[in-house]
């Protein structure tokens, strides 16, 4: 993921998280909001009862692994936040890439 795709400003993530939808299942929560462009833009939020910071910031590098991966799944023209749930400290990779391609197929 690039420093270009990321948002970063609280006031966005908010505003997405309020006023966009959303799809979660056991481990993501994904809130998606259009934009006036055809960028896509990726916001990842993880709290701090998950765990220390070497877990959340392993369940956020696996996240952005995946997205990259994955690009072809995020429709052009949207932003997303993607909020990892506490269950993802026990989920493998390969849950974890099944649990959130599944989320945006739908």
């Amino acid at each position: 993921m690039k420093r270009v795709e990321t948002i970063k400003e609280k006031k966005l993530f908010n505003n997405i998280i309020k006023e966009g939808k959303f799809k979660k299942n056991n481990l993501f929560v994904i809130y998606y909001k259009e934009r006036e462009d055809e960028n896509i833009k990726y916001g990842i939020a993880i709290s701090n009862k998950v765990g220390h910071a070497h877990l959340r910031n392993l369940l956020k590098r696996r996240t952005r692994s995946i997205i990259d991966n994955n690009r072809n799944l995020f429709k052009k023209g949207f932003n997303y936040i993607i909020m990892i749930r506490k269950t993802a400290n026990e989920a493998t990779y390969e849950n974890m890439y099944k649990a959130l391609t599944s989320l945006l197929e739908k």
